[in-house]
Formats: structure tokens, C-alpha cells, sequence
């Protein structure tokens, strides 16, 4: 020891190397915990904008994303939305009816950022192949512009198996662009463009429902509440993924196309034994109330879809009464009392 001291006492050098060598030797202790604090610092840099309160996993999965899981195989990583409801809602029209299309995109449009935020609804627009140059362009702008259309390679018709192409067509069409989920939708709907859908209603609607084997909708006839005698209405009509896939693969549909498509629709159902869950919809769907029928009432506020808006006028009236413009932002830029 005394000669270690009359070493330093004699060599201030020699002592100044050995403070800086003692000085810069690394401490894992503060290595772990600047490491686990950088992490944390990217993850919140991350997520800035996405923040949710509900869930402290997110933290984890950011954290540990490089660490190998089960989910990782599918290409992406497991999360609360995968247990989300998907809901594909088709509207059947015609290529020609740009002014419907582009008034349903303002009807829906506004609904989509007010639903369940742990649901997820499309709404697609369904016709045959296009026949006149104008559809070429004008239809192909639509799709540049909101990409919601589907084209099914048919011949326009009405009781000679459009339905049955679009419904068949799902599973090729979709696979592939939604790689994501599986299955791409847990329920598709077919719906005509005279009907008016409240899509928080409808999703609430479902969330108790079975996600296999069910058909949705408004019974026919009209007086009757039993889903499992007839039919669906065409105001609007849904199934779940798997009999999407049954169509798709049975003969049964295929050797019965023509007919009224919702009652051929139902015979499907029937003669294949699909649909062991079913759910009739009224009265919180129904015709409009005028005129009067045993398939109308009042509108009320447990509505999920009202059908038969064949005018201008019927549409602003059930559109006033739902109060849909409730929340316009005020502003200096327009007045409207």
C-alpha cells in the first residue's frame, strides 16, 4: 500500500489515469435502466397520437414487438380490435345512379365516425359490369375519388341471380384484401339504396348476436315474428361469414338463381338447414310510415332502418326526425337556423 501512495503522491499523471479509467468504467445497473427508459421514450413517441387509457398491454407489445409470437405468423400483431365487429353492408344499384350514390355517401358518411368505436362498417356500392363509355369514366372517377364500389361481372338484372354473384363473389374478392382479419367480415348485408340504415343502431343490434350460422333481418310476411317460416325483407338482409362461404360452395343456390331474390334467398337457407340463429329486426325496421300498411309504423327512436324512401321528401322527413345534423360544427364561414 505505501508504495501505491508515494507512487500517486510523486506521479499526479499516473493518478490522473487511474481517476479516469475508474470514472469510465461502465455500470450495467445504469446501462438496464437508461435502456428501459430509452424503450419507453420511443413507445411513447409512437403511440402520441393513439393513446388509449383502457389497455396498459400496448405498452408491452411496443416494447417487446421484435420478441416472436404465435400472431406474427398472420403478418400482423394480435390486438383488442381483432375481436372487433366487421360488418360489410352492400347496396345494390345501378351503375347509372350517380346522384343516389353520391347522396348515400353524405347519409353514411357522417354516421361512420359516430358508431361503436370497437366496430367496423363498410359500406360498398354493387352493380354489374359497366355497358356505356360514359360509366367507364365516370364510374372509374368514383372509385378513384371514395373507393366504395364493387363491379361483379354480371349482366344487370333483378330476379336472375345478382344477388347470388354478389354474395358468392365475397370470399375471392376479399380474402385477398384483407389479409388482416380472418375472416375479412364477420356479417354482410345486402341492402337496397331506398333504405335508410342508422349504423349505431344496427352495430349495437349485433354485438350480442352469434357471428356463425345467422340470418338477420325483417321477417316477411309482415304480420309474422317467426324468422324461421319465410324470409327476409330486401330492405336489408344479413348473414354471417360462414353461410357467405356456404353460398359460395353449394350447389343448392346454384341450381335455383331465378326468382324474387329474397324469397329464392330464404329458400337457400331453408333447404340447406343454414341459419340456425336467426334475429327478426322489427319493429325497429320497417316501411315508412306512408302509406300506411301492416309493414309501417311511426318513426321512433329504436330505429334501425327504414325502407322505402322512394322520394326526396321522405328522405328529408326521416332525416329531420333522426335530427342528423345535430352536430354541425358552428362556425362564421355559414349560417343555418
Amino acid at each position: 500500500m505505501l508504495p501505491l501512495i508515494h507512487t500517486i503522491l510523486h506521479s499526479p499523471k499516473h493518478f490522473k489515469n487511474i481517476i479516469t479509467m475508474k470514472a469510465t468504467r461502465p455500470d450495467p445497473r445504469r446501462f438496464i435502466v437508461s435502456s428501459l427508459f430509452f424503450i419507453f421514450f420511443l413507445c411513447i413517441l409512437a403511440s402520441i397520437n393513439e393513446v388509449r387509457f383502457d389497455s396498459l398491454t400496448k405498452f408491452g407489445r411496443c416494447a417487446f414487438s421484435n420478441i416472436p409470437t404465435q400472431s406474427s405468423t398472420n403478418n400482423f400483431l394480435s390486438s383488442p380490435q381483432d375481436e372487433d365487429i366487421r360488418v360489410l353492408i352492400g347496396i345494390l344499384t345501378l351503375p347509372d345512379q350517380y346522384n343516389r350514390r353520391h347522396f348515400l355517401r353524405l347519409i353514411y358518411g357522417t354516421q361512420l365516425p359516430l358508431i361503436n368505436s370497437r366496430a367496423r362498417v363498410d359500406v360498398k356500392f354493387v352493380f354489374c359490369n359497366l355497358t356505356k363509355e360514359d360509366q367507364k369514366i365516370l364510374v372509374a372517377l368514383e372509385i378513384m375519388r371514395y373507393d366504395d364500389i364493387i363491379i361483379l361481372d354480371c349482366k344487370e338484372n333483378m330476379n336472375k341471380g345478382k344477388t347470388y354473384t354478389y354474395f358468392s363473389s365475397l370470399p375471392e374478392l376479399l380474402n385477398d384484401t384483407n389479409v388482416h382479419h380472418s375472416p375479412p367480415y364477420h356479417y354482410v348485408m345486402k341492402a337496397d339504396d331506398d333504405t335508410y340504415l342508422r349504423l349505431d343502431k344496427l352495430v349495437e343490434s349485433l354485438i350480442p348476436l352469434p357471428r356463425e350460422d345467422l340470418y338477420y333481418g325483417y321477417v316477411i310476411p309482415c304480420p309474422s315474428m317467426d324468422p324461421f317460416v319465410h324470409y327476409m325483407s330486401g330492405m336489408g338482409y344479413m348473414v354471417s361469414w360462414d353461410i357467405v362461404e356456404w353460398i359460395r360452395d353449394s350447389e343448392i343456390p346454384k341450381k335455383h338463381l331465378e326468382g324474387p331474390e329474397d324469397k329464392v334467398f330464404g329458400d337457400w337457407i331453408r333447404e340447406g338447414h343454414k341459419a340456425k340463429n336467426r334475429y327478426n329486426g322489427k319493429w325497429s325496421m320497417y316501411n315508412f310510415p306512408e302509406p300506411h300498411t301492416r309493414c309501417t309504423h311511426e318513426l321512433w327512436p329504436d330505429t334501425i332502418a327504414v325502407h322505402l324512401l322512394k322520394n326526396q321528401e321522405k328522405w328529408i322527413e326521416t332525416l329531420m326526425y333522426f335530427n342528423v345534423t345535430r352536430n354541425l360544427k358552428p362556425s362564421k364561414l355559414y349560417h343555418i337556423p
